[in-house]
């Protein structure tokens, strides 16, 4: 059966020329449009969007179909061509745009695209005005204009730059650079390579850049994960390296590797940014659901309290704004920090990273073995709606003393570790994270979890 076409908080996504079309994504763009001429009607001014994807062979194809759509209804366009998507977050405040499109399915395989909206603060939309824009779209309500009022294109090749340029602002760069570190770079062929590139340069580092060039053709399955990192470990240790990141095809999650060839995972990636500005500023944090209790551990050492939200990058942007948090960001690796903007960012979390290794002198094993120690576990498997709802709600039957959190899917609370199930906003799956204070005990935990999926 083929797949449904996903709109949801995290935009549109789909599979290119089979769920997802130019003329869909055309259509879309006039959707997007047509809200912000709502929103923004009683200005008078003519509208700009800046769009960026990142380097999927069919983003071409979509940005100009996006790009039709929103010069259909009368707003202008300005491409800043493949760019990672905290890049895109960057630029359209920097240029004062009405908003942001990004063209990029993030972690998802190459058959895979997606159009993700930024408003004009820089943050996804809520899901009120996420189904606005979507009932826009389902019911063809746009707002077209005649030949003479149609939007015009323009350009912008600033991006990477300025992007770099809020990053380093944040840091002491002579501080990391006088380390001279050796780094490897993988960049999966995606968006961001030439950023971290640039970044890392800045930076004094060593870079050694693998899977660097931006073809979309990933050189192995594109989301950071400890199985798709194998020859990066590899790479990292046969080169004597200090330090190995990786990046998403959209470079809004990082994941790390020790000197050892050891996979370090995204979990640690907050963790360490935060343990970094929290030294540095009074501040709370915010983290979604799904992120494990290292940020809590953190946050609690600095007297700063975690905020915890829905799995979605918007979601966690909002609670920072709500909770004047500075640092914030996602277990998945995304870090994201208020005065570069309210996306996750990997450059972001490279240099936080960098700079607690640098300033403490200390290896990047030596600052994981001084956070406290879970094991985590994530999967994920196919599931409807009903099926996802009869199975936490007999888990829930398992679990009778847990503390439940139902903000976003279920989330079960032990003294001893947490389980979370939850329908993904980006792919027609159910997700299971487990933590644990052990292997054993979070294998247990899983175990129930599948044992009723299995009776149902």
């Amino acid at each position: 059966m083929a797949e449904e076409l996903i709109i949801s908080i995290s935009g549109m996504r789909g599979i290119v020329g089979q769920n997802l079309t130019a003329a869909i994504a055309a259509e879309y763009g006039c959707a997007f449009g047509t809200f912000l001429k709502e929103k923004f009607s009683e200005s008078g001014e003519k509208l700009t969007v800046c769009i960026g994807r990142d380097s999927r062979p069919s983003g071409q194809l979509l940005t100009f179909a996006v790009t039709a759509g929103l010069c259909s209804v009368g707003v202008d366009v300005v491409d800043i061509g493949i760019i990672s998507t905290p890049a895109v977050g960057v630029m359209l405040r920097h240029l004062d745009c009405a908003g942001g499109v990004v063209i990029t399915a993030s972690h998802n395989p190459i058959q895979y695209n997606g159009i993700k909206l930024l408003l004009d603060d820089g943050i996804a939309p809520p899901l009120d005005v996420t189904e606005q824009i979507k009932r826009i779209y389902l019911d063809k309500d746009f707002a077209q204009v005649p030949s003479v009022d149609c939007g015009r294109v323009g350009s912008d090749d600033g991006a990477r730059q300025i992007h770099v340029d809020k990053v380093l602002s944040l840091i002491n760069p002579e501080a990391i650079s006088a380390k001279r570190y050796k780094v490897v770079l993988d960049s999966v062929n995606g968006a961001g390579g030439p950023e971290a590139n640039i970044l890392l340069g800045f930076l004094g580092c060593n870079v050694n850049a693998v899977n660097f060039e931006p073809t979309g053709i990933f050189a192995h399955a594109p989301e950071p994960t400890a199985e798709n990192l194998r020859d990066v470990c590899i790479q990292v240790k046969k080169s004597g390296a200090d330090i190995g990141f990786a990046l998403d095809p959209d470079a809004d999650r990082l994941a790390i590797v020790d000197k050892n060839g050891r996979y370090i995972g995204e979990e640690y990636t907050l963790a360490l940014a935060a343990k970094y500005v929290l030294g540095k500023i009074r501040t709370n944090v915010a983290a979604n659901l799904s992120t494990s209790r290292m940020i809590d551990d953190v946050a609690d050492a600095c007297g700063a309290r975690v905020f915890r939200t829905a799995v979605g990058e918007a979601n966690v942007a909002r609670a920072m704004i709500e909770n004047n948090c500075v640092i914030g960001g996602e277990g998945n690796g995304g870090v994201i920090d208020m005065r570069v903007g309210p996306v996750r960012d990997s450059l972001v979390g490279m240099a936080h990273i960098l700079s607690l290794m640098a300033e403490t002198s200390k290896s990047i094993s030596e600052l994981v073995a001084e956070l406290p120690s879970y094991h985590i576990i994530k999967t994920k498997f196919t599931a409807d709606k009903k099926k996802f709802q009869q199975i936490t709600e007999k888990v829930a039957e398992s679990f009778p003393d847990a503390q439940i959190n139902k903000t976003d899917g279920c989330r079960f609370d032990f003294e001893d570790g947490w389980i979370h199930i939850r329908a993904s906003n980006t792919e027609p799956v159910v997700r299971v994270i487990v933590e644990a204070k052990d292997k054993h005990i979070a294998e247990k935990y899983l175990n129930i979890v599948y044992q009723v999926r299995e009776a149902i």
